[in-house]
């Protein structure tokens, strides 16, 4: 540990600090932007009104959970780093218990019950769940060798992994439970066969067409390609036609499959965001209302935006959900192109700084978690963005650090500066 606060400020990554505070203090004011209304004067940041008068505003509880998160962030950064790595498999066991009894005593709120209340404060456990499964997977990784292919090994890595997002499945909140999925990429990085993900790519890749294209063609097609391998190889032929025959099979499978998966498994709301997904046009009073005006708020800004507080999309409500999960369209809106620009760049230098910090941790646990840090961010960043502008369904994924929510922003901060506390001891960790 370092002697002195001096030495330990010296060993904190500053760049990835200062990133934090300038996007948290540009969500700010897009929180501000968004919740501002014209017509409504005493909404103003200096109103002169009362404490309870001011919390009918996203914009002033926006404050105070940023007030919170500073005090979060020394709490985190004073805690001695070998805690993270000693109590993971804890605090993993504590938010498994917590996410199987929310359903029970959570009251339903927008269709799901993964909210807990605690007077006027509502946290959402999905969120830290993401953080807590990725110290877990990061103390299991680092006494494991992925390169090694273990069956057992990779089995308990995907029992940790997938059991979170099945119990948040189970409080109806299918968005926060794929979040989950970004972890592949870490794993990829300590040593999982690429083989892995090219299989789930094309199984992904294979879903999406059995919606769009006929199920004959794409049967058909497949077959096609499968035949020219052997006819051109009748090596792989001979050696491997029971393995081709399976894959055919568990292809075919998953083609006709798709249909009942898509009427029987998934909700109504879901189907409807998926089909808006493949056609805007299906249904733009109903589903596709929140995409179709985000994307004229995004379109309607230009190059430079209509101005701060001039956005008439966000001010009249046009676009639901404008502080939380659509903030991105308030950027879009009232700063361009060129506003959309820097918050993408923002994002990107994070992603950058996060990868930089997780490579030169000399352990395994710290290189895992750093990863897991930046994977989880990216996923947001990417889904989030992809959503507003119609390129990925509306699954309730919030902007780090940029969308209203105070069990967002704890849990993106907690996930970014436990990363931090545990770097600022990285020349006293021993490989392991």
């Amino acid at each position: 540990m370092p002697s002195s606060p001096a030495r330990y400020s010296r060993s904190i990554d500053w760049v990835t600090v200062l990133l934090y505070a300038v996007m948290l203090g540009l969500g700010w004011l897009n929180v501000y932007a968004a919740s501002y209304s014209p017509d409504a004067p005493a909404g103003g940041l200096f109103s002169g009104q009362s404490f309870a008068e001011l919390m009918q505003y996203n914009w002033f509880k926006q404050i105070l959970w940023i007030g919170t998160a500073l005090v979060l962030i020394v709490v985190l950064v004073v805690v001695d780093y070998k805690a993270y790595d000693t109590f993971a498999f804890v605090l993993y066991g504590a938010m498994i218990a917590l996410l199987i009894v929310t359903p029970f005593i959570a009251r339903p709120i927008a269709g799901s019950r993964s909210w807990l209340e605690l007077g006027p404060v509502r946290l959402q456990p999905a969120e830290f769940a993401k953080f807590i499964t990725a110290l877990a997977v990061s103390r299991y990784m680092a006494s494991i060798n992925l390169r090694h292919q273990n069956f057992r090994d990779q089995l308990v890595l995907a029992g940790l992994t997938l059991l979170p997002p099945l119990l948040i499945i189970a409080a109806n909140e299918t968005g926060q439970a794929l979040v989950f999925a970004a972890f592949l990429l870490a794993y990829f990085r300590e040593g999982m066969s690429p083989l892995i993900l090219i299989i789930l790519a094309a199984a992904a890749v294979i879903l999406i067409l059995a919606l769009l294209v006929p199920k004959l063609w794409l049967v058909g097609a497949f077959t096609l390609i499968l035949g020219g391998v052997f006819a051109f190889n009748t090596k792989v032929l001979r050696h491997h036609l029971p393995l081709a025959l399976s894959v055919w099979a568990v292809v075919i499978g998953m083609v006709f499959g798709v249909d009942f998966f898509f009427n029987n498994v998934l909700q109504p709301h879901q189907r409807k965001r998926i089909e808006v997904l493949i056609n805007p046009s299906a249904d733009p009073l109903g589903v596709g209302w929140n995409v179709t005006q985000s994307k004229i708020a995004i379109g309607s800004g230009g190059l430079v935006g209509k101005g701060f507080l001039q956005g008439t999309q966000t001010k009249f409500d046009f676009v639901p959900e404008q502080s939380t999960d659509f903030i991105f369209c308030t950027v879009g809106e009232e700063w361009g192109w060129l506003g959309t620009t820097v918050v993408i760049l923002l994002f990107m230098a994070l992603l950058g700084r996060v990868l930089y910090v997780a490579e030169r941790q000399k352990s395994v646990f710290g290189r895992t978690y750093g990863y897991c840090v930046a994977s989880v961010i990216f996923f947001h960043f990417a889904i989030n963005i992809g959503m507003t502008i119609g390129l990925a369904p509306v699954v309730g994924i919030p902007l780090p650090l940029f969308s209203y929510g105070g069990s967002s922003l704890w849990s993106f901060t907690t996930l970014l500066f436990i990363l931090l506390a545990i770097d600022a001891y990285r020349k006293q960790d021993l490989v392991r």
